[in-house]
């Protein structure tokens, strides 16, 4: 064993170094009242004011996410801001964060998070005279294999998009900017010279201080107890120093965010768990290491290093993580946890790997402290879906320095003015529902959760805990011929089914940013949804019905949709209900069952999120009825130009266009089963029907589907075809091409806005404005040219768009189309700023006489812009061509 472990063991020290440590420029006596230090006049309990009877927002948590939140709502104006921490100020897991501010991260929302943290932090102390430590250290993300350098340079492509400075560079630079670095298994890194470190608890403090000098009473040693609500709307909150009325509630509770959120008369489901993490702190280096030398993020070597008053502070995300608190342990402040030297044996081994002139360094500590993590790495902000006025912004997953600025100003603009000023959907709290509550399935999955931070993770990976909560009657059926599945909203989805004979092992480990395993699988897949049939189980659709006695179903429908649900019973309409802003809040399809009954059919994880935006614009009137059905169908969709064919032999029907129009619904039967909900719609532009099952006829039409449907050369197929089906016919989906930014005029869907009719629905005056104005961004189709599939990095999202040079925009989804032979990218181009910095609307002509090219992972390749699919440009100039061989032929 290497000295420096031998000697840790003898030290252990008791206290925490002083750098964790926040110099208070407050007094606190006992149990009072956190003020700014001119007027803070409290020696004693007797003294202590008394808890405000009201306020306009109560925020739970002192840590630095709390803080942040206090702070920029009295940036924004509010007033009557109350800050509750139930032991001291920062003394939970911000008193021990590592302290590097990093703009390394996996989506774009949270490096724009950490950039304006990081700016936020620069500037704090010259606004309250408090020091927070923070030193422009820069970083480097080290590269063990091609594969990661690979990861890497993807996400510097994404990087500069977003302007933040940073570089690809070579084992001899990362030398020259950290000289204890071995570099000798190194393949490349990534520099970014902006990345700082700073202590926590100090910016925590000046965030305290700012935020009181602007009005803001913080209490500590005040415990909330739960949160009144009445009518689905905060009303108080109760602690145990008295109740505190209020209109708003913000749960920066951390650790204790779950059980808080549990505690309440209404449950609220705040999904994270924590987990313990450990870094080590060794005491100067015999040449004491600089202030500014870089941070290294080794994820391969599942460590990270920054330098610590002349030595070094190092951690890591190992693979077998330790959950704690299962069982809702709370701990007032969270005191430093045992340490546990064998558990970070392998971290150590990595450090020594990466810096092994350190070898001698003596340990002054190593410290255990808890982390919160959620089940897809990605922290919990929003307003929650059951209760009105109660928000949420917890589960940092070890980020909470670097994304508390940004995540706090974005939460204050959401509760000022009712949405965020950048798309935060991956973060909102609706993205999850309470099916992912269960402690035993957040314990399994941050288990997952936390090594995964430095696993190398290559498109399309999937989760492994967790799994096989929401299934489809058909799941073990579909198992057994085959199926691989990827998870939606805890739904099980078959990405692909493996052909007898397969290596299923070789397929199921194939982790690639090139052409995958799988893409003959999915070929032959495409090949039959257009030439025979194909049968995929969409299952997890969202599925709601909405019915009246009288016309209120439709008078909200008309409100909330953008596209005209005054139509014939039977019909479908494709609309987006939008916000007051005209973007996206959902992408649905709407059946009219009857007069006064409506079925919606939105994307799966729009369940939460599409049912509290609807919830919210209810009158509350008791004959109008909102229901999800979702459990209650099973979707099958049958693509392919055979589909009529099965589908009028089994319902003695004729199927043909002239007796089932497109987007149109029948409620059929289908084998022996009665009320089949049949619509003329396949959601990729091929020809078929979407079979809408009551779950106990679910196996018995799948099993005749699939009978009769042999001769006509019948397969299963998944959703990697689906979505290259999708794509080439240039289908936009919500949450991967639009969102609550997006309007339909910005994405070519004029034409399913009610603009005709005089009815005022949400969202229409902001597209109106727009109409007159121009739009300013516009989504388009590209076609990669001169680019190897065989050989070739793939495109898979997030890629920059470059139009004759110039930076225009980003990729939002791609796939290899099987009937282009090339890969199609869908995305969204700006034409550059006009005078003094204006955005310029842009044109059809400005689209189709650019040279465009799409930059994957720093290799650009031409590509062809159009603003209509390219597969109907294919499918004439095909045609031009077999008549041109014909006339040929009759020519000869």
């Amino acid at each position: 064993m290497c000295s420096c472990v031998r000697s840790s063991r003898a030290m252990a020290p008791a206290l925490l170094p002083r750098l964790l440590l926040p110099q208070m420029g407050f007094r606190l006596a006992g149990r009072g009242l956190w003020t700014s230090p001119q007027c803070l006049a409290v020696s004693g309990d007797s003294q202590l004011p008394p808890v405000p009877g009201q306020a306009r927002v109560v925020i739970c948590g002192g840590g630095i996410v709390g803080t942040s939140v206090a702070y920029h709502l009295a940036k924004l104006g509010w007033t009557d801001i109350v800050l509750l921490e139930q032991g001291r100020l920062g003394a939970g897991t911000t008193r021990l964060c590592a302290g590097i501010l990093s703009m390394a991260k996996p989506i774009s929302i949270e490096s724009k998070m950490a950039n304006y943290s990081s700016s936020l932090y620069q500037q704090l102390e010259e606004e309250t005279g408090v020091k927070t430590g923070y030193v422009k250290t820069g970083s480097l993300c080290l590269a063990q294999n091609q594969d990661r350098f690979i990861s890497l340079k993807r996400l510097a492509t994404r990087l500069k998009v977003l302007g933040i400075n940073c570089n690809i560079i070579k084992p001899k630079e990362i030398a020259k900017l950290h000289p204890l670095v071995n570099i000798h298994d190194l393949v490349g890194a990534l520099h970014l010279p902006d990345d700082a470190v700073v202590s926590s608890p100090d910016v925590n403090h000046a965030l305290a201080v700012a935020a009181a000098r602007q009005g803001v009473q913080i209490l500590d040693r005040t415990a909330v107890q739960q949160v009144v609500v009445e009518k689905g709307q905060v009303m108080a909150v109760e602690t145990d120093r008295g109740s505190i009325e209020c209109e708003y509630f913000v749960n920066c509770a951390g650790q204790w965010a779950y059980e808080l959120g549990q505690a309440s008369e209404v449950k609220v489901s705040v999904p994270l768990h924590g987990c313990e993490h450990f870094y080590l702190l060794t005491k100067p280096l015999q040449e004491p290491l600089a202030p500014n030398t870089p941070v290294i993020i080794d994820m391969d070597g599942r460590m990270y290093a920054r330098p610590w008053q002349g030595g070094l502070l190092s951690g890591g995300f190992e693979k077998n993580p330790k959950p704690i608190f299962t069982e809702g342990r709370n701990q007032l402040e969270i005191q430093n946890m045992q340490e546990d030297w064998d558990h970070f044996e392998p971290m150590l081994s990595a450090l020594l790997r990466r810096m092994p002139h350190i070898e001698t360094a003596e340990i002054h500590q190593l410290v255990n402290c808890p982390e919160s993590f959620t089940p897809d790495m990605r922290c919990l902000m929003g307003e929650t879906p059951g209760v009105s006025g109660y928000y949420v912004l917890a589960g940092m997953n070890s980020s909470g320095l670097a994304f508390a600025g940004g995540a706090g100003k974005y939460l204050a603009e959401w509760m000022t003015y009712g949405y965020p000023t950048a798309n935060v959907w991956p973060l909102d709290i609706k993205r999850f529902g309470n099916l992912q509550s269960s402690r035993t399935f957040l314990r399994h999955r941050v288990m997952e959760v936390m090594p995964l931070l430095y696993e190398l993770k290559v498109p399309r990976w999937d989760f492994q805990t967790g799994r096989q909560l929401r299934t489809s009657p058909l799941y073990d059926r579909l198992d057994t011929q085959g199926a691989r599945w990827m998870e939606k909203h805890g739904f099980e989805r078959p990405k692909y089914f493996v052909p007898p004979g397969k290596d299923l092992l070789s397929l199921d480990q194939s982790k690639t940013f090139y052409k995958p395993d799988w893409f003959d699988i999915v070929g032959a897949e495409v090949k039959c949804c257009k030439e025979a049939v194909c049968v995929i189980d969409m299952s997890s659709f969202t599925k709601f019905e909405l019915t009246s006695t009288g016309n209120q179903a439709l008078e909200l429908l008309q409100y909330l949709c953008a596209n005209d649900l005054d139509v014939p019973v039977g019909h479908i309409v494709h609309t987006g209900m939008l916000n007051e802003r005209g973007g996206y809040e959902n992408d649905c399809s709407v059946v009219r069952l009857s007069k006064n009954s409506f079925f919606i059919i939105s994307p799966t994880d729009q369940q939460v999120h599409c049912w509290s935006w609807i919830k919210k614009h209810m009158p509350n009137d008791p004959h109008l009825h909102l229901e999800d059905v979702s459990w209650k169908y099973t979707a099958l969709n049958l693509i392919g130009p055979r589909a009529m064919d099965v589908l009028a032999e089994l319902s003695y029907v004729s199927m043909t266009p002239e007796h089932f129009p497109s987007m149109f619904c029948k409620e059929m039967s289908v084998g022996y089963a009665n009320g089949i909900r049949v619509m003329s719609m396949t959601h990729t532009g091929e020809p078929g029907f979407m079979l809408y099952i009551p779950i106990e006829y679910a196996l018995h039409v799948y099993n005749e589907v699939m009978s009769v449907g042999q001769k006509y050369g019948i397969r299963n197929a998944g959703y990697y075809a689906l979505r290259s089906l999708r794509i080439e016919k240039f289908f936009a989906f919500w949450g991967q091409d639009l969102d609550t930014f997006t309007t339909p005029l910005e994405c070519g869907r004029e034409f399913r806005v009610k603009f005709d009719k005089d009815t005022n629905f949400l969202g229409r005056e902001a597209l109106l404005q727009q109409r007159q104005e121009g739009v300013f961004r516009r989504f388009v189709m590209l076609v990669l040219e001169d680019h190897d599939t065989e050989l070739d990095l793939w495109p898979w999202w997030g890629e920059p768009i470059y139009r004759s040079g110039q930076l225009a925009g980003t990729t939002t989804s791609s796939a290899y189309s099987y009937t282009l032979e090339r890969h199609v990218c869908l995305g969204f181009v700006s034409p550059p700023p006009g005078p003094e910095g204006l955005p310029t609307p842009i044109t059809p002509d400005f689209i189709n006489r650019g040279d465009y090219e799409v930059n994957i992972a720093g290799q650009r390749y031409p590509a062809k812009a159009k603003l209509y699919p390219f597969s109907s440009l294919f499918t004439q100039q095909k045609r031009r061509k077999e008549d041109m061989e014909l006339s040929n032929l009759q020519g000869k």
